[in-house]
């Protein structure tokens, strides 16, 4: 009995380090991979036609204003007003009339300057995958900046290079650790689905595409 119990033990303690070690992997291939694609200062940013403002929620919970969030507008508002980009898709989640990402970005962003003509609005932005290859499939972008933290873009850089979209990302300002340390690890755990998603469920360009065109 107590021998069984010490195999078991010994196989979960396997199974779980082989995990953790799986996670790292992945986190490091896609910030290896796309770490010369993301510019964290304005200046030294190429000039793109489009900018991709990944979405966030405005709020986070108990009504605070989200910092991400914030940001993001921030850096989305500057690089239009730099010339670094003419134009905006803010690509998010619309799941319900009270919960709308794109109409808030909008706003954030028509406060800060931005002309309402220079946006245009994907409101079936459910996830990075989604608004990265409806940026290319559906809004006919074959070159974009990515505009999100450089945590989140460098996901969305690994998955748009995958599928030939030559983009770059630019960093958004960063929160505090103890702010955003829940969003991190998210992400920890996101980069690994990201790899699984396209190398082991066969998720292919067909298969987005069927899935992209169902949204409209």
């Amino acid at each position: 009995m107590v021998q069984s119990l010490f195999a078991y033990l010994k196989a979960g303690t396997v199974l779980l380090l082989m995990a953790l070690a799986f996670v790292v992997a992945c986190n490091g291939w896609v910030i290896y991979s796309t770490q010369g694609f993301i510019f964290r200062q304005v200046d030294s940013l190429p000039a793109r036609e489009v900018g991709l403002v990944l979405g966030t929620s405005k709020k986070v919970v108990g009504g605070k204003e989200n910092l991400f969030f914030r940001h993001r507008m921030e850096a989305a508002a500057t690089l239009y007003h730099q010339k670094k980009v003419r134009y905006l898709i803010l690509s998010g989640d619309n799941s319900s009339q009270y919960y709308n990402e794109p109409s808030d970005m909008k706003a954030a962003l028509l406060k800060r300057g931005v002309p309402e003509d220079a946006m245009t609005l994907d409101y079936a932005g459910h996830n990075t995958f989604a608004s990265v290859l409806r940026a290319k499939r559906l809004f006919n972008q074959d070159s974009i900046t990515i505009i999100s933290q450089s945590f989140h873009g460098a996901r969305a850089l690994f998955i748009s290079r995958h599928y030939q979209i030559p983009a770059i990302a630019f960093a958004a300002a960063d929160v505090p650790v103890d702010y955003g340390y829940r969003t991190m690890l998210r992400e920890y755990l996101a980069r690994p689905k990201a790899l699984m998603d396209i190398y082991l469920l066969n998720k292919d360009q067909a298969l987005f595409e069927e899935e992209l065109e169902s949204e409209l």
